[in-house]
């Protein structure tokens, strides 16, 4: 039995323990963090606070990403998941106890932000490059399929949980059920999961981070595929901002500044991103990654633009939850096609690139939409936003680098 055999050959109990750990600790910082969010929004009653909170918690993802990815091809994967659950734990029953203390300064929150988005800088590319070592190649799209509908039940829960929460206990409460999930998800990993090592970091390491961090640099130059991939990411989550962003204000400007809309939006979103993790799991999408992204950005550009032309609000809702569908179906195949075409010992500083992207590429988009939306309606950058969304769905469809790395790998 070769090694890849080997630590593939108890895959199923492998990714059965990994997800579950990493359910029940996404669940607890979910939980904390809309706590978190709602008691700023409550307290400070600010917009400005509210701005710098979203700042404190995307900015140090940015800057940690690229140094996480060189970590994560150079170290123990497992461990690096592990490492930052307990940065985080750890900060979180600080700050528990500082808060029962009496001290609940709103600049602590701030800090517990920043601490949480480090530790989400570390882990997301050692989870990315993490996957392949666990599950065979032909099983990954249903696995990162599955893992989608995972973290959208969650996201779908966790408001719901923690507002409930909020009305008969503590936020200090809240803080201790995080450090309690975060504790039985380190356990899981530590006591059950077994894995051996990458081969990269199983040698001995000869070259520096900034040495290793160029090679990343250097691996993607040689990549036409990837050059291309990141230029169409980084475009499209400009393209983003708007329908991520400023559809609950536009709800709020059009159809009424009621709660319940603002909520059922979310809703009917967030039950659409559980139904596509679904389908892209029972699917599998077409033979060729590159054709189900296309498909879904296609869905994507065409929901964004008629959200900004319906005028009934049961109709935006039924686009919205289209929407939802559709994100799964788009996220799936373009992190498979990472973890398939991309060589293992380079997974964690691709992750850690793709990271910088995705955390940064929605504000910058909101540094445009966003002031735009002072003096343009809402409507029209949905409508705009969407026609380009759909024009760049059509290079996607079309790129031949792409399209070569988007076939499905042979099977023996």
């Amino acid at each position: 039995m070769t090694g890849q055999e080997g630590r593939l050959s108890n895959w199923k109990k492998n990714i059965i323990l990994f997800l579950s750990s990493q359910t029940i600790s996404l669940f607890g910082s979910a939980l904390v963090q809309y706590a978190i969010m709602w008691h700023v929004t409550l307290t400070t009653e600010s917009g400005m606070m509210m701005t710098l909170f979203i700042i404190c918690g995307f900015i140090p993802t940015f800057i940690l990403s690229p140094f996480a990815g060189v970590w994560a091809d150079r170290y123990n994967r497992k461990l690096l998941i592990i490492l930052s659950d307990s940065m985080i734990a750890l900060a979180t029953l600080i700050l528990a106890i500082v808060f029962l203390m009496g001290y609940d300064a709103t600049w602590l929150l701030f800090l517990m932000a920043a601490v949480r988005a480090l530790g989400t800088g570390i882990q997301t590319p050692a989870v990315g490059a993490i996957l392949p070592q666990i599950v065979p190649s032909e099983k990954l799209t249903k696995v990162n399929g599955a893992n989608g509908s995972i973290q959208a039940v969650i996201m779908f829960v966790a408001p719901i949980v923690s507002a409930g929460l909020l009305t008969v206990a503590t936020i200090e409460m809240i803080f201790f059920i995080d450090v309690i999930t975060a504790a039985i998800a380190i356990f899981t990993l530590l006591a059950f999961f077994r894995i051996p090592l990458h081969e990269k970091a199983s040698e001995q390491q000869t070259t520096s981070y900034l040495n290793d961090f160029k090679e990343g640099i250097k691996y993607i130059k040689e990549h036409a595929f990837l050059k291309t991939f990141f230029l169409f990411f980084a475009l499209f989550f400009i393209l983003m901002a708007p329908a991520a962003f400023l559809t609950p204000l536009q709800v709020t400007r059009s159809f009424g500044d009621d709660v319940w809309r603002l909520t059922a939006i979310e809703l009917v979103f967030s039950i659409g991103m559980m139904a596509g993790g679904g389908v892209i799991a029972s699917w599998g999408g077409f033979k060729n990654k590159v054709h189900t992204m296309t498909f879904a950005s296609v869905l994507m550009g065409l929901c964004t633009f008629l959200l900004g032309v319906v005028p009934i609000f049961w109709i935006y809702l039924v686009f919205m939850g289209i929407f939802g569908i559709a994100m799964p179906i788009f996220n799936t195949p373009t992190t498979v096609m990472l973890q398939e075409k991309v060589d293992e010992n380079y997974l964690g500083r691709i992750f850690g690139v793709f990271g910088m992207i995705s955390t940064s590429m929605m504000p910058i988009g909101m540094l445009i939409f966003g002031p735009l939306a002072d003096v343009v309606d809402i409507e029209w950058l949905l409508i705009l936003t969407g026609v380009l969304i759909l024009v760049l769905s059509l290079f996607l469809g079309k790129n031949k680098a792409l399209l070569e790395s988007g076939k499905a790998l042979q099977t023996s």
